[in-house]
């Protein structure tokens, strides 16, 4: 048998008492007024909080591709310079251990084939840096004129590769989470790696790359006042470090200055200027106790990330004023695309870096791969891509100012790219044909037709780069907001 109303336990259960005088009716209305506001203050809070998320802008997400040192983090660099003043403030000074650090090896690098050629040890330009110490063939041009000097110079150079040492075991030992970047997908971005030895360079593997890196190392010397006998270790350490490289500064310039040296590494077809991080010329104002980065420097610094990297932003200026911008970095070596394919999903547009300068040279990571056809090969698994066919693709034919220098020193793009004919060797034309072939690679490849975006960049040069910037950060933001149906 059914209850009536007046047994509903709820309605029981908030019935006034039977015996309620007055004065406790006039309580309990009070009380109960005082709960429906709390009640409707908390229920309006929480549609204010649903509604600021419901208008919450959604991330810009930005991916950065390209075959390695093809300058991907250099690009990212410049977004950070250019959009995120506050915080490339405060992150320049760390990148003083790294400049150190690409100063030192650009120097070790000399010294490594000064060595060779001083011990009668022939260069083939091919071999990998575990081959510079090899028996070779009786060498086809007469023996470089060594002085005492030269054996003087590497005598006192000497320290500098402790120094080496000592600042890779630092900046790796600030990256100790490592994540494998090994992921089982479909061509054209499972990629067998290589089996050739791994690369010299000193690399940084982290969940997010340098700043990791350059986080921890900069903490170091901010240690608890619990340990100020290690704090005051490590800044000995450090200081010996900065002495050691700035007692050398003379020689550092001699070395680079000397012409049998300079023979030496022509003959050996050695450009290191032309490599990323390069700082020898830069010697005098490096390698000095009180040396701090500039803007410049920091962007040219060099320090490989291996895997993928997230970087988040919020833009300080600009049209995108308080937008989170994520940027992801991607190591560009073969081994290292595999593990590209799981970020191409929900992301607003992609800046391609194909450098246009090694038309004439190999992959580090495979000697029998010229650079050139590697970044067509990349460029048309991109486009070719069913996942990437609605992104925008933003494509930079990089590194301009290095194609421009080698063209100047009388290299013939023909005699490495046959196809390029007898067009004049010079900048605009090997520009406007390189672009032309990039073009009709996104053509013929393009799963639906799309675009052709194309900047022409140097993106050591912060200035123009950042006038590039602007042009990307608006087509980006279009098409971010085209997304979002917000236009």
């Amino acid at each position: 048998m059914g209850r009536s109303f007046e047994e509903d336990p709820l309605t029981l259960a908030i019935a006034p008492p039977p015996d309620e005088t007055a004065e406790e009716r006039q309580i309990r209305e009070a009380a109960e007024a005082e709960a429906k506001r709390i009640s409707d203050e908390i229920d309006e809070q929480l549609r204010k909080e649903r509604e600021a998320e419901r208008k919450k802008k959604r991330p810009v997400k930005l991916l950065l591709l390209g075959q390695s040192e093809s300058g991907k983090t250099a690009t990212l660099k410049n977004f950070q310079l250019t959009y995120a003043r506050r915080e490339w403030s405060e992150e320049r000074a760390a990148w003083r251990a790294v400049i150190f650090l690409n100063l030192v090896r650009n120097v070790n690098v000399i010294l490594d084939h000064l060595n060779a050629e001083m011990s009668d040890l022939p260069y083939n330009p091919d071999d990998s840096q575990d081959d510079l110490h090899r028996p070779r063939p009786p060498r086809a041009l007469p023996r470089l004129k060594f002085t005492e000097q030269h054996r003087l110079l590497v005598k006192k150079l000497g320290p500098l590769t402790s120094v080496q040492k000592d600042l890779e075991q630092r900046l790796g030992t600030a990256t100790a989470e490592i994540n494998s970047t090994t992921v089982t997908i479909a061509a054209p971005f499972d990629v067998t790696p290589t089996n050739r030895r791994a690369l010299q360079e000193f690399s940084i593997n982290s969940s997010n790359g340098w700043k990791s890196a350059l986080g921890k190392f900069r903490m170091r010397s901010q240690r608890p006042e619990n340990e100020p006998g290690l704090t005051r270790k490590i800044q000995e350490t450090e200081e010996d470090i900065v002495e050691i490289i700035a007692s050398c500064r003379d020689e550092i310039k001699s070395l680079w200055d000397d012409s049998i040296v300079r023979e030496m590494l022509n003959r050996r077809k050695v450009r290191v200027e032309d490599s990323p991080g390069f700082f020898i010329n830069d010697a005098e104002r490096i390698a000095n106790r009180d040396y701090q980065p500039t803007d410049d420097d920091v962007i040219r610094a060099r320090l490989r990330t291996i895997g993928v990297q997230e970087y988040r932003f919020v833009f300080d200026h600009g049209r995108t004023m308080g937008q989170e911008w994520r940027l992801y970095d991607v190591g560009g070596t073969r081994s290292s695309r595999a593990a590209w394919y799981p970020y191409f999903d929900d992301v607003d547009a992609i800046i391609f870096l194909a450098p246009i300068s090694p038309f004439d040279e190999k992959l580090a990571e495979d000697r029998r791969v010229n650079r050139l056809e590697d970044t067509y090969l990349l460029w048309r698994s991109v486009c070719a891509c069913k996942l990437l066919a609605r992104t925008q693709i933003i494509l930079f034919l990089n590194k301009c100012d290095l194609l421009q220098a080698k063209l100047q020193r009388g290299v013939r793009i023909r005699d490495s790219v046959p196809s390029f004919g007898d067009r004049k060797n010079d900048l605009p034309t090997a520009t406007r044909y390189f672009q032309t072939h990039f073009k009709e690679i996104a053509r013929q490849y393009s799963t639906v037709p799309r675009p052709f975006y194309v900047h022409l960049t140097s993106v050591i040069d912060s200035q123009s780069t950042a006038v590039t910037l602007g042009a990307v950060e608006e087509s980006i933001l279009r098409e971010h907001l085209r997304r979002a149906d917000l236009m």
